[in-house]
C-alpha cells in the first residue's frame, strides 16, 4: 500500500508533518494493506489566515484492488485531528466495504442445531 500525502498552501509542517500522517494514516489503515494499492491524504486550510472552528480539512481516497476508488472528508481544528479521523473514517468505510464483499447467504440455520443440554 502506497500513501502520498499533499498539502494545500496553508498548512505548515513540511518533511515532519508528511511522516507524521502518513504513519498514523498506515497504522490505522495496516489491516487494509493487502487490498489497497494506494491511498491519498489531502490536506488543506480552509480558511486560510481568517482561521475558525475546524477549518483543517483532510480528503482521504483510497483504492482497492479492481474496484472504483472510495473517499471520505473530515474536518478539525488541527490537522492532525484532520488526517487522523479521516484515517478512522476510512477504516469504518473499508471495513463495511470489504465486509459485503465476503458477507454471502448460505450459510448454517440455527433452525437446525440440536439445543445444548440443560
Amino acid at each position: 500500500m502506497q500513501i502520498q500525502i499533499n498539502t494545500g498552501s496553508g498548512i505548515h509542517g513540511g518533511a515532519s508533518l508528511i511522516e507524521r500522517a502518513e504513519a498514523e494514516i498506515a497504522s490505522v489503515l495496516d489491516r487494509f494493506s493487502a487490498q489497497l494499492t494506494r491511498v491519498e491524504a489531502h490536506l488543506t486550510d480552509q480558511n486560510g489566515e481568517k482561521g475558525g472552528p475546524d477549518d483543517k480539512q483532510c480528503v482521504l481516497e483510497a483504492r482497492p484492488n479492481g474496484q472504483p476508488p472510495v473517499a471520505v472528508t473530515h474536518r478539525a481544528a488541527s490537522v492532525e485531528e484532520a488526517y487522523t479521523g479521516a484515517a478512522e473514517s476510512m477504516a469504518h468505510l473499508l471495513d463495511s466495504r470489504f465486509g459485503k464483499l465476503h458477507h454471502t447467504k448460505g450459510g448454517e440455520s440455527i433452525r437446525h442445531m440440536t439445543p445444548a443440554p440443560e
